[in-house]
């Protein structure tokens, strides 16, 4: 493949030598000064300096080929953003990839329709309350553009799902059950599977479900 990065920070930079190490052709753009310096002196001509908002930077990294993937990296959403809508409004760029410094901003990418999007933040706060038992139901992972979401459940001896098997229960439209944990081993959640207080649930589903499914299987 053939790959842009946008930010030579450390992500940008770890992302890069990955990259080659597998064998991929890249362009690595970095606009701060010292940081470009410390980097050409690893990457060499696969790094250029600017800023990758700026078109004749971008086209100076070989935007127009297209590249196969458009990695926006940088330490700031608003660059990252409008680095997508280039490569992919300007120059189709088939595959863009964003990070998301502030998750406050998710939803800035998503009305731009910019997908997939890695937001550090959102995913160790997802790990965080997978470890806090209070936390009943945990989004584990969007895929924004399938318009699904998978989610964790934790079921205790007070829901009213405890002791059903999964054929029995009600779930809404658009929502299915993944697979079961339980005692530390996982199983695929078939019809014939009976809940039991303890089990950690993983279910699949539409956007906006998540109360039915929260009263399907935690509140009468």
């Amino acid at each position: 493949m053939y790959v842009i990065v946008a930010g030579g920070g450390k992500v940008g930079a770890n992302v890069a030598r990955s990259l080659m190490r597998l064998g991929h052709e890249l362009t690595l753009i970095e606009q701060r000064r010292d940081r470009f310096e410390r980097l050409e002196d690893e990457f060499e001509h696969q790094v250029q300096r600017g800023d990758a908002t700026e078109l004749f930077v971008l086209e100076r990294a070989g935007i127009a080929r297209p590249p196969d993937i458009v990695l926006a990296l940088t330490g700031d959403d608003e660059d990252n953003m409008v680095i997508c809508q280039l490569a992919k409004e300007k120059y189709g760029v088939p595959k863009v990839i964003a990070r998301v410094n502030d998750p406050r901003n998710q939803a800035h990418f998503d009305l731009l329709g910019i997908s997939p999007t890695i937001c550090a933040t959102s995913s160790i706060m997802a790990m965080v309350e997978h470890e806090v038992p209070e936390h009943e139901l945990i989004h584990l992972l969007e895929l924004r553009k399938e318009n699904l979401e998978i989610v964790e459940v934790q079921i205790d001896r007070d829901s009213p799902s405890a002791g059903k098997r999964v054929e029995k229960l009600e779930l809404p439209e658009g929502a299915r059950l993944i697979s079961v944990m339980r005692e530390g081993k996982a199983e695929i959640a078939v019809g014939s599977t009976t809940l039991e207080a303890g089990d950690q649930v993983l279910a699949i589903l539409e956007p906006g479900k998540e109360d039915e499914l929260r009263r399907v299987l935690l509140r009468a």
